[in-house]
């Protein structure tokens, strides 16, 4: 390559990174780490500092650190399990608070779709209901379904989507049982 297909290719390659960067998404990802890492951080003096010394002083005075099998080969290395499952508890506090938060989130958010679908739901105007309630009532005067009572009683077709005739069981275009 030479140098002005390489100024060109950084050119764009670094113009990406930086639509990239600049997204709105990537930076609330980026706030959402900082907030996660500090959060983390309380997660892990709360079981380390509050809940493992409670656990311990239950179970007889165990300090859950200094729980370990030391191998009887070799160098005689030491595996700390008791570090282990002290992640595994901070592990699933943490999961546990995300899950909280999530859950609280999206309880906010269906609460606000529902909100702007009532705000969204037109109202009909006392005229208009007046007279729909009139006309439904002359309609059913002359022997005639209300709009409600024939629109439930079409059927269509799932097949081919062709109207069936209200006691039919089988489609008379396509012969699709109902």
């Amino acid at each position: 390559m030479s140098d002005g297909q390489n100024q060109g290719f950084f050119k764009k390659f670094f113009g990406e990174f930086k639509t990239f960067i600049s997204r709105g998404s990537v930076l609330d990802m980026a706030v959402g780490l900082v907030v996660g890492s500090a959060f983390t951080a309380i997660i892990n003096s709360l079981v380390d500092d509050i809940l493992m010394p409670i656990i311990g002083a239950i179970l007889g005075g165990l300090n859950f650190r200094m729980l370990n099998v030391e191998i009887p080969w070799g160098k005689h290395p030491t595996i700390y399990f008791g570090s282990f499952i002290s992640a595994i508890i901070t592990f699933l506090g943490t999961a546990f608070c995300v899950f909280l938060v999530v859950k609280a989130v999206n309880t906010l958010k269906n609460l606000r779709k529902k909100e702007e679908e009532e705000a969204k739901a037109p109202e009909v105007a006392a005229d208009i209901a007046l007279l729909t309630e009139i006309r439904d009532l002359l309609k059913s005067q002359n022997g005639e379904p209300a709009p409600e009572v024939q629109a439930a009683a079409e059927k269509f077709c799932t097949s081919c989507g062709a109207k069936v005739p209200e006691g039919n069981q089988f489609c008379q275009n396509c012969g699709q049982k109902i």
